[in-house]
């Protein structure tokens, strides 16, 4: 057993300071977003071989992601979630200083590096916050992320036409470490407030459960693979395939971002009252056919509502998913899905790429749809294979009085959420 207390002006600091790491994701990667389609003029990269440097993100991040949840163990992952800002900030100046599509690729594997290991160590950080509150916020944290990335498209847009991809992106990351510079001390002292405390919670359960934390990263994936690749393609399926001009084509990715960040910020009611497993289950349903009829739809107004259910739909699909393997396997179990997770949100556009380049991109977009229903029906085998094995949070919200009390409660809120 390990300790955790939050509670008071503590509590409420700490969740204040990692929301607004979420944030300063968002906002940084939906800024790098806006300036793909001059980066890509730039370096005179054809929608296959921007398949190809995009690659880049990926590897960096999954190769990350494979070894921060251990860096996190070792120095916690407060002080790393503080690092990999820092490596966030500096490495989204350089892909606007790229000319050719490899040394594009190469910036890209650094901004990849810090992309991904910030997603790991702030949401290692998350998870023992939602232990020590003992409610399932996690889809709060990630609403601060697409609040964060509505913030940058927004800002990102009105800078785009007044500053050169260069400027724009060493502005966004000078801000980056200022941002940085006044968050981590205060993330640093709230990591004295988690550590000590008079919570009980359970250390995650050993290898048994390595499978769920698995098929858990893989529901991420499919789900990631969609907010991915919709924010690289999105728009540029309105322009060509539906011809709208440049502004018109902005508002599909807009009708998704404010779906996903309302669907985010009512996630802790709805999980609440759903539970995550029709929640995964019926998200994964929504985005499936929103998808299908944002790709095939022939008319402006459906293809944007067709948005607007994919966001709606994945909203919470996410976060909840990153969420059960870090309650069943703690920072290593968010490392494990986050870097399956978030390996389809950075794999997605590429693969569109290559897709399109052989059919066509609404032909291309359809295959988010297949994987969202895939997630769907993985939920209901997540739940299946955990069997009776009562919800982390059961335990990890129960008072240290006794162990005597401490099961009792974790067996009524088992009993509560059977019901």
């Amino acid at each position: 057993m390990r300790l955790i207390h939050l509670r008071g002006r503590a509590g409420l600091r700490a969740r204040v300071l990692i929301t607004a790491f979420f944030v300063f994701d968002g906002l940084v990667f939906a800024n790098w977003i806006v300036r793909v389609p001059d980066i890509k003029a730039q370096v005179g990269a054809s929608a296959g071989s921007l398949g190809l440097a995009l690659l880049g993100v990926s590897a960096g991040a999954v190769l990350t992601m494979s070894v921060t949840g251990r860096l996190c163990r070792i120095f916690g992952a407060e002080r790393m979630s503080v690092v990999m800002a820092i490596t966030l900030s500096l490495a989204v100046m350089l892909p606007a200083l790229a000319r050719s599509v490899p040394m594009l690729a190469a910036t890209l594997f650094v901004f990849g590096i810090g992309y991904g290991g910030l997603n790991v160590a702030m949401n290692s950080v998350a998870v023992d916050v939602i232990a020590a509150v003992g409610r399932p916020i996690m889809p709060g944290f990630h609403a601060a992320y697409s609040l964060g990335g509505l913030l940058g498209a927004v800002t990102g847009g009105a800078i785009a036409s007044a500053l050169s991809p260069a400027w724009h992106l060493s502005l966004i990351g000078v801000l980056g470490l200022v941002v940085t510079a006044l968050l981590a001390p205060g993330l640093l002292r709230a990591r004295g407030d988690i550590r000590h405390s008079d919570v009980v919670v359970a250390e995650p359960p050993g290898g048994s459960l390595q499978p769920v934390v698995l098929l858990f990263g893989v529901i991420a994936l499919c789900t990631a693979y969609g907010e991915g690749a919709l924010a690289d393609w999105g728009a540029l399926h309105l322009r060509n395939d539906l011809h709208t001009n440049a502004g018109t084509a902005a508002v599909g990715y807009a009708s998704f971002s404010v779906a996903m960040l309302v669907g985010r910020l009512s996630g802790t009611w709805t999980t609440t009252r759903l539970g995550q497993t029709r929640l995964l289950a019926i998200g994964g349903l929504t985005a499936g056919c929103g998808m299908l009829l944002a790709a095939l739809a022939p008319e402006l107004p459906l293809t944007v509502a067709g948005f607007g259910l994919v966001g709606l739909g994945l909203a919470n699909v996410f976060p909840a998913a990153v969420g059960e393997a870090g309650a069943l396997g703690g920072a290593q179990g968010v490392a494990m899905a986050s870097t399956i997770g978030y390996g389809g949100f950075l794999a997605g556009p590429p693969l569109i790429g290559f897709l399109a380049d052989s059919t066509s991109l609404p032909i291309a977009l359809t295959s988010i749809a297949v994987l969202a229903g895939g997630a769907a029906v993985m939920a209901l085998v997540a739940a299946r294979v955990r069997g009776g094995r009562p919800d982390p949070l059961a335990t990890r919200r129960a008072p240290a009085t006794s162990s005597a009390a401490l099961a009792g409660k974790a067996a009524a809120r088992e009993a509560a959420d059977r019901m």
